[in-house]
């Protein structure tokens, strides 16, 4: 997949932005900040400047660095250019989400009464719904998408087993933004463990979908190895 200035601007604008604010937000702040808080949106762990700062905008950095150079090193590049605009947007939603992320924990800084966990529910569910609208549209891949054992050597697999996982990732995220809404701890776990079990059913669905395609292709590890 190309990168492109059109492509990479936005991204670079972004983490020029995160990187700007780390190294000016912190004038006035504290030397102890919370850099975790549980479901209730309670701070449960405190850190320093560097690690309440930094971190978020270091990792956004590295993920899109990954993200931008794993397509050059993936083995089934065949299928770069069938999906590369759900790449594209796909990149650009993380690291939109990261950014709305880091911007939360700064208000949150500067008015402690902000409940982070409700108002990182909605983000959260909204980049679960840009996310399963763009599923049907990968192709095998070995860094985006259901990758299990059984959507990697079955064409089929993959293909239904993503039709399936969009639905589920909207589903979702649906259910995030209700409760970053309704803001209830109990419907915060409720939409986790949705996804959880949404995320446990696709991969045993891969493999019912897998076990009945005559066409499916033996994964490595199928045949012994030369000595």
């Amino acid at each position: 997949m190309k990168l492109t200035w059109k492509s990479e601007l936005p991204h670079l604008v972004t983490l020029a932005a995160m990187l700007a604010l780390a190294a000016i937000g912190g004038r006035g702040l504290p030397e102890r900040l919370p850099v975790h808080w549980n479901l209730a949106g309670e701070p449960d762990r405190w850190g320093g400047q560097f690690e309440a700062l930094w971190l978020v905008p270091l990792l956004t950095a590295g993920l899109y660095a990954a993200m931008a150079l794993l397509p050059r090193i993936d083995p089934g590049r065949a299928n770069d250019e069938r999906f590369a605009g759900a790449w594209q947007t796909a990149r650009l939603c993380i690291t939109g989400f990261f950014a709305g992320l880091y911007a939360l924990m700064h208000v949150t800084y500067r008015q402690s009464s902000l409940d982070l966990s409700s108002a990182l529910m909605p983000l959260l569910g909204a980049l679960l719904v840009v996310l399963g609208n763009l599923m049907g549209k990968l192709r095998p891949n070995w860094f985006l998408g259901i990758r299990t054992p059984w959507t990697l050597s079955s064409k089929r697999s993959w293909l239904l087993t993503h039709r399936a996982g969009g639905w589920v990732l909207i589903a979702c995220g649906a259910a995030f933004v209700a409760a970053g809404l309704v803001r209830a701890p109990w419907l915060r776990a409720a939409a986790i463990g949705a996804l959880l079990a949404g995320t446990l059913g696709l991969t045993v669905y891969s493999y019912v979908v897998w076990r009945s395609d005559p066409d499916k292709t033996p994964p490595a590890g199928t045949r012994p190895a030369p000595e």
